[in-house]
Order: structure tokens, then C-alpha cells, then sequence
């Protein structure tokens, strides 16, 4: 009888920790349709229920989620990139100066190339080398900067090329953003990729347990500068998109930004210290970030005020990761 007293508690302990696992999991989407509900009574005399303006969250966050989906990768394998916003402004102003020289697919080029480039730099340093991640994309972020403000001389280079700025950024296909498509896309490959592919169950092994991946099989090395490789493209993509949405390459693009992407990733369910991630998750981090930005606004706030409310979601971020581990 005493054995069967003592197996009920048990039973009960693992259900509620398992139902627990399982609010944890969701709680990213609750809160996203709470502050969108909260948002839609306070603000709705202020237009925030207007069609264009929750268009304009897309636009806004577009460039974030794409970044978000990347970093999702980095954070799953145990790995951080504080350089993914720099990136993206340098990149913006490569495109622009050899869009001006070389046309459309010049342009394109050089500014994936220069994704390619800094993630290959970063991947390298950090798997090879042996130097954190977090110091080498420190370092990058400051690199990134200066580069751009150098070879820009701080001024703005404007975008001409109406093909290009149609199709990265300011295009709409019907009512539908050309922004929103490209974070669509993204997200879904990033999903795939993931969840279905030999290559995301490796990036979350890594993140896991990095001897353990070592054990079975998993070169822990390569996947980690492929993750920081894909991190740098997508800063890329989101530079460009930047750049096509305001017409023009800018050395401030992107500034940042990385504390968004992290800050979306997390919320979205992405664990800090590696081995789970969710691309879905990180997407809707990104929106509720976005929504916040957008209905702190309308109600009149201080960007100031919009740096405190950012911080305080960051440090929400890290308070669910850390129940996560």
C-alpha cells in the first residue's frame, strides 16, 4: 500500500513538469496574441488595426526575422554571432556601389560575397583557431562598421536600379510586401532545414552535447562554420533588403540589430547554451518585437523609452532560455 501512495506523487510530478515543458513551449504564441490584443484595444483609435500600419510591421521586421532565422542555427549548434547587424550595413553599401558599377547581378553578387566572406573570416577564427565566438563577432561588428563608414566616406550611396529595389524591398506583389515574401521563404527553408534535413539534427547534436556529437560521428568543426557562414548570407540578404527598401546603402543599417535577432531567436524558443531551436518560433519573436516597437510608438513613447522596453525583453529572453536548459 505504502508503494502505491508513494507511485501517485510520482506520476503527478512528471505530469505537471511535462505539462510545464509543454506551456514553455507555446507560451512565445500566447504572449504574441496577448500584446496584439492588448495593442488592438488600447491603440485601436490611433489606427493601430489599420491595414497599412500592420503592414508596415511586416516591412519593419522583415529584415529581423530573415536575421532570426540564422541566428536560430548559430544559438542551436552553441555558438553566437554579435556581428549579424554590422554585416548587414556593410553589406548594404557594397550592393549599392557595385550596383552603381557592375548593374543588377554585380551588385547581388558582391553583396553575398560579402556575406561569404565574413562568415568564412568568422567560422574560421572560431573553429579553427579556437577563439570564442562572441569575441571574433565582437571584433567583426566594430571591422564591419568602420569598413562601411570607410569605404562610404559616412554618406549614404543611393540605388537607381528600380528592378532591384522592386525586388528587395520596396515591391509589392497585390497587397502583399515583397518583404513578406523573402522572410516567408526564408523561414520555410530555415524550417526544413531544421526540422527534416541530416544537417539540423547535426547543428542540434552540436549545440547538445559537443563530445557526445564528436562521438558519434558529427565534425562538430565544420558544422559550426557552416552555421556562421549561413548567419553572414542572411545579414547579407538583410542588408540588401534594407538597402532596396530605403533605395540606398547606409553604414547605420542594421545597427543594433543584433540585439533584436537575439532577443527574437530566444523568445521564439531558442535555447542560449545550444541544442533546441525553432525557426517558427523565432519568426513570431520577431513579430512580437516588431508589434512592441509599433504600438510603444503610437502611444506616444520616447525611443529612449523604446531601448528600456527592448531591454526588458532581452532580459525576458534570457529568464526563459535559462528554464529551458
Amino acid at each position: 500500500m505504502m508503494d502505491e501512495k508513494l507511485d501517485v506523487p510520482a506520476d503527478n510530478t512528471s505530469f505537471f513538469r511535462r505539462a510545464l515543458e509543454e506551456w514553455r513551449q507555446y507560451v512565445i504564441y500566447a504572449g504574441f496574441i496577448a500584446i496584439f490584443i492588448f495593442f488592438s484595444l488600447t491603440l485601436s483609435s490611433k489606427g493601430f488595426l489599420d491595414p497599412n500600419n500592420l503592414l508596415n510591421i511586416v516591412r519593419q521586421t522583415a529584415m529581423i526575422a530573415v536575421m532570426a532565422v540564422a541566428m536560430t542555427f548559430v544559438l542551436s549548434a552553441g555558438e553566437i554571432d554579435l556581428a549579424i547587424g554590422a554585416v548587414a550595413g556593410l553589406v548594404s553599401v557594397t550592393t549599392a556601389m557595385a550596383l552603381a558599377k557592375f548593374g543588377l547581378v554585380g551588385g547581388i553578387c558582391c553583396g553575398v560575397l560579402t556575406g561569404i566572406a565574413v562568415g568564412v573570416v568568422n567560422g574560421l577564427l572560431t573553429t579553427r583557431v579556437g577563439i570564442p565566438s562572441f569575441l571574433v563577432t565582437l571584433a567583426m561588428m566594430g571591422i564591419a562598421r568602420g569598413t562601411a563608414m570607410w569605404i562610404s566616406n559616412t554618406a549614404a550611396i543611393p540605388i537607381l536600379d528600380r528592378n532591384y529595389y522592386f525586388s528587395f524591398g520596396s515591391g509589392n506583389f497585390g497587397p502583399v510586401p515583397v518583404l513578406l515574401v523573402w522572410a516567408l521563404v526564408v523561414g520555410t527553408i530555415g524550417h526544413v532545414a531544421l526540422r527534416k534535413t541530416s544537417f539540423g539534427r547535426r547543428v542540434l547534436a552540436s549545440g547538445g552535447s559537443e563530445t557526445a556529437a564528436r562521438f558519434t560521428g558529427i565534425n562538430t568543426r565544420n558544422i559550426k562554420l557552416q552555421v556562421l557562414i549561413i548567419s553572414s548570407v542572411a545579414a547579407a540578404v538583410a542588408g540588401m533588403l534594407y538597402a532596396g527598401r530605403l533605395r540606398s546603402g547606409r553604414f547605420q543599417l542594421g545597427e543594433g540589430d543584433e540585439l533584436s535577432v537575439i532577443a527574437a531567436a530566444v523568445l521564439g524558443g531558442t535555447s542560449l547554451f545550444g541544442g533546441f531551436g525553432s525557426v517558427i518560433g523565432s519568426i513570431v519573436g520577431a513579430l512580437m518585437i516588431g508589434l512592441i516597437n509599433n504600438g510603444l510608438i503610437l502611444m506616444g513613447l520616447e525611443f529612449s523609452q523604446q531601448l528600456i522596453a527592448r531591454g526588458v525583453i532581452i532580459i525576458l529572453a534570457v529568464t526563459v532560455a535559462r528554464s529551458r536548459r
